[in-house]
């Protein structure tokens, strides 16, 4: 964005003052182009009202009714709840609020209003609880129109997001171009002004398709761009810690009660010829989850101990880092490492332990450093920093990855992750990385049972946690959003939890978890669930990386037809961790065959390389139209499934033009090279859910 008016502070638009600014800065939003890069997380659509005896189960739909009979008003424990039967000509609805006493006053008998919700069928009649009620005028003016919804702030309403970018709109112009004219024609992609407006202000789903793809495409091509820059940096560099092999790890894979398998020994093979090779090791373990990854990353910290040198393992959550530092203490004690020296160093620790760890790993008294974004602060020193291992590393992302490498003189990097994609993907996605796939598990693991059903089992898998539960394991709900009104005709964290409050026994505790709130309150409440001080944890996909409860056997998943495949294999991966049998439940709240269909592949296999690919066949919804395809690589507008075209398109465009112009200094990629250095090339330095 080349305008000199996209750099102009937000205050200068009309109704932002210092009060309102400073919550779009909690938003990112500091300048104009911020502002217009700060795309909806979805839309409200608004289509003609239907018949009653018209609606359809699992769908959310309008229907003009009017109200009946007498509104029941009840209070259960905490929550209020208001009901009543609204008809028309053709049927009856049955209509539920809870905790919306202020409706009171509008909701009277002989009114007519269009109702619009997400609509169930419990036997032979239509419920829908929650509908947003409009005037008939209201109504009928939005009929046809996609009105944007924004990722909000306390205190920052949509109405407000709105107005200013509209303003913004007003006084921009043109923005520069930056992606040469004959790519924009050879993919039938719209220009980026046009599509910067259209991801803002859609006139249909058909503009908002071709906005959405044009955008995808510009964080493929400049995320590509990237990473091939980094590679021909790292691929000169010399290796300047060759790493022999040492007794210590031999003696311990001999110990050990199990043996690798085929898939862990070629990638321990890899990473040992990395470690002893002429160039640094930058190398991408691809394992399933439970396919054995971290015992290799302990093989390969030992090897850097064993070599008189430190390494350091990463992990995006203080639960997890704490876990592999005792996890790693464990295996150290019984199997007498004495080489390998461990330290824990993660942001809550007192500032006196945090001082002490400093100064260990600063003198060398220790040699494995496990932690978290703590191991890249600036008070952190290294005496002899050789290799470094990001856990779940796309919850990192490239720079992170970079600053930890960055703590030592060309160090070793191992990236491990547990997210199978298609490895045509993978060798794009990861483009400065060398590949190992983990395609196997390990023997003795016992398979989680699976199984898809609609909304009329939920009392069943009610029954089914709670007799859990009275055998002593725990259990994950997983629901898309955090709060009511977020999407609409999804289930929410807030409400759920509330609801099996109400619906198990007293004796069962159950604990909300979910991406607001503070980092320090969402370790606390996974260290609550992994000590089984909390037997039912509710949670939003926040709980996709970041705990290991071998003691939890069931996940049900709310709303399954909302996520990508390879998201739900990836929450399946929270439970089969023990020796117990677990179970997945998945909630399918659509009627349609095509649901139906591609959450089949869920029943029929746990194997996640399977999935991904079937994913990327199958090309679900993107993250404007649903959940956020999670797991590898968060992009803002792209889907590496959704569009998977677009990412090998990129890719092969991306080396045209570095093959052309290495550098990017002839004219014509002036606005790349700018762009390229630009807040909006870093969208994959990821946000967690």
């Amino acid at each position: 964005m080349g305008n000199n008016y996209l750099n102009e502070q937000v205050t200068g638009l009309k109704g932002i003052g210092e009060k309102t600014a400073k919550l779009f800065e909690k938003c990112g939003v500091k300048t104009v182009g911020d502002l217009l890069t700060y795309y909806p997380r979805g839309y409200d659509g608004f289509e003609a009202p239907l018949p009653a005896c018209d609606l359809k189960s699992g769908m959310v739909n309008a229907c003009k009714l009017t109200i009946i009979g007498s509104i029941v008003k009840r209070r259960v424990r905490n929550l209020s709840i208001i009901s009543f039967e609204a008809a028309d000509q053709t049927g009856k609805v049955r209509i539920t609020y809870f905790n919306a006493p202020y409706l009171a006053n509008s909701l009277k008998s002989g009114t007519t209003h269009i109702f619009r919700g997400l609509v169930q069928k419990k036997g032979s009649a239509f419920t829908i609880d929650q509908p947003k009620m409009y005037k008939i005028e209201e109504y009928a003016a939005l009929i046809g129109r996609l009105l944007p919804r924004y990722p909000l702030v306390k205190g920052l309403t949509n109405n407000a997001v709105t107005k200013a970018v509209e303003q913004a709109f007003l006084h921009v112009g043109k923005l520069e171009e930056f992606i040469p004219e004959e790519i924009l024609k050879r993919l039938s992609l719209i220009e980026y002004f046009e599509a910067v407006k259209g991801i803002h202000f859609p006139q249909n789903e058909e503009q908002l398709e071709k906005a959405r793809r044009r955008l995808a495409y510009n964080e493929f091509l400049l995320f590509v761009i990237n990473l091939r820059l980094l590679k021909k940096n790292q691929e000169e560099i010399k290796n300047s810690y060759p790493m022999i092999e040492v007794a210590d790890v031999k003696r311990l894979l001999e110990k050990l009660p199990y043996k690798l398998t085929k898939a862990q020994e070629n990638a321990w093979k890899d990473i040992q010829n990395d470690l002893s090779g002429e160039n640094v090791m930058n190398r991408l373990i691809q394992g399933d989850v439970g396919s054995g990854k971290t015992i290799l990353a302990l093989l390969a910290l030992l090897t850097a101990a064993g070599n008189g040198y430190q390494g350091a393992l990463m992990a995006p959550t203080e639960v997890l880092a704490a876990q592999h530092y005792e996890s790693f203490k464990e295996l150290i004690d019984k199997y007498n490492i004495t080489t390998l020296k461990p330290v824990l160093l993660t942001g809550a620790l007192s500032a006196k332990d945090k001082k002490e760890a400093q100064r260990q790993i600063k003198e060398g008294e220790v040699n494995c450093i496990i932690g978290t974004n703590a191991l890249i602060q600036s008070k952190v020193e290294y005496k002899n920093l050789a290799l470094v291992i990001t856990d779940e590393q796309h919850r990192f992302g490239v720079r992170q990855r970079e600053a930890l490498a960055g703590k030592g003189l060309n160090t070793h990097v191992l990236a491990m992750s547990a997210t199978p994609i298609p490895r045509t993907l993978a060798i794009i996605l990861y483009g400065d990385l060398h590949i190992s796939i983990i395609n196997e598990l390990p023997a003795g693991r016992v398979p989680i049972k699976n199984c898809v059903v609609g909304t009329d089992y939920r009392n069943t898998a009610y029954k089914f946690i709670k007799d859990q539960v009275e055998q002593g394991r725990q259990a994950y709900v997983i629901c898309p959003m955090v709060e009511e009104g977020e999407l609409d005709g999804v289930t929410n964290v807030t409400d759920y939890t509330q609801t099996l409050r109400e619906v198990l026994p007293p004796s069962i505790t159950v604990g909300m978890l979910h991406g607001k709130m503070k980092p320090a309150q969402k370790d606390e409440i996974m260290e609550a669930f992994a000590r089984r001080d909390i037997d039912v944890l509710v949670s939003t996909t926040v709980i996709e990386v970041g705990i290991n409860v071998p003691n939890a056997t069931v996940m049900m998943i709310e709303n399954s037809e909302r996520f990508g495949l390879s998201q739900l294999h990836q929450l399946r991966g929270r439970v089969g961790r023990g020796k117990h049998q677990s179970y997945c439940i998945f909630i399918n709240t659509s009627e349609s065959d095509e649901a139906k269909q591609r959450l089949s592949i869920m029943n029929k296999t746990n194997d996640g390389f399977v999935i991904a690919e079937e994913d990327l066949q199958q090309r679900g919804p993107g993250d404007l139209f649903g959940v956020r395809q999670s797991g590898e690589l968060n992009f803002r507008v792209g889907d590496i499934y959704h569009d998977a075209d677009l990412v090998k398109e990129s890719a092969m465009d991306a080396d045209r033009i570095l093959n052309e112009d290495p550098n990017l200094e002839f004219p014509q990629h002036r606005v790349l090279k700018d762009t390229l250095a630009t807040k909006s090339a870093n969208f994959v330095d990821f946000a967690t859910l």
